[in-house]
């Protein structure tokens, strides 16, 4: 059974501009692998996670940092895509991290529709170390939409209208957004040991601040992760401007 106890995020790191946040979110990774080189990680995609996988690249190719021992999941995938869509996240970390690391193939590990009681053992055998989250418009975290029960483990859903909207910038002209996905659940997302959540720009402002300071409600599915007891939440000055001015811990 979860604990209802709620605890209040205090800790946000509001930086100027959101590259400065993203390079700080990579950071934080690289840091916890250096000291535990066989981290379990729960990774995410998106245009705000570009910046983090570039910079991880470099630390990878520029100082050694490795990811042999390392182990992933990914929050979530498209439901129907063809092996290689380019829209598909597969494609996108392959794009953007996995064939630039050195992480072994076999480590890394994204949901599928027709798997996931095996992806939900897979997680349970290792926990997860290390989730990384983003949040949508709507306060989604994985695919998660508003109305997703705290008890939600990995699963097929279907995607809001806004959801679709805002991603159709990634298909090829003409090309409909599939209208479900398979995606970690909010208890699956909770399950880990720690929790970094990236947000930037200005659209994502009220999502952001009705998770940290509004009601704890299945309509801001983000709002759950104040069940959690280690949570970082690394945004932008435009995410955080509608954020009270206590939580504001902006550096420079």
């Amino acid at each position: 059974m979860m604990s209802a106890q709620q605890y209040d995020i205090t800790v946000c790191d509001v930086r100027p501009d959101r590259q400065s946040a993203e390079t700080e979110l990579a950071a934080r990774i690289a840091a916890q692998l250096r000291l535990r080189p066989d981290l379990v990680l729960g990774l995410a995609t998106g245009n705000s996670m570009i910046g983090v996988y570039r910079a991880l690249v470099g630390m990878h190719r520029k100082d050694g940092l490795s990811f042999a021992k390392a182990t992933s999941f990914n929050l979530d995938e498209y439901c129907g895509l063809p092996v290689g869509h380019p829209a598909s996240f597969a494609a996108y970390m392959r794009e953007h991290f996995f064939a630039h690391v050195d992480m072994p193939p076999g480590s890394a590990h994204l949901p599928d529709e027709n798997g996931c009681a095996d992806f939900e053992a897979a997680i349970a055998k290792t926990g997860i170390d290390l989730q990384i989250l983003g949040i949508g418009r709507n306060g989604h975290i994985g695919f998660n939409e508003p109305g997703a029960p705290v008890t939600s483990r990995t699963r097929v859903v279907e995607l809001a209208a806004a959801t679709r909207a805002a991603n159709e910038r990634d298909f090829p002209a003409g090309e409909a957004v599939p209208t479900h996905a398979v995606t970690m659940g909010i208890a699956t997302i909770l399950s880990a040991r720690t929790i970094l959540l990236l947000a930037t720009g200005a659209a994502k402002a009220e999502a952001l601040a009705g998770a940290l300071e509004g009601p704890v409600t299945p309509q801001n599915p983000a709002s759950f992760l104040r069940l959690h007891a280690d949570v970082t939440v690394i945004c932008d000055r435009d995410a955080a401007r509608l954020l009270s001015f206590s939580r504001k811990t902006a550096d420079g």
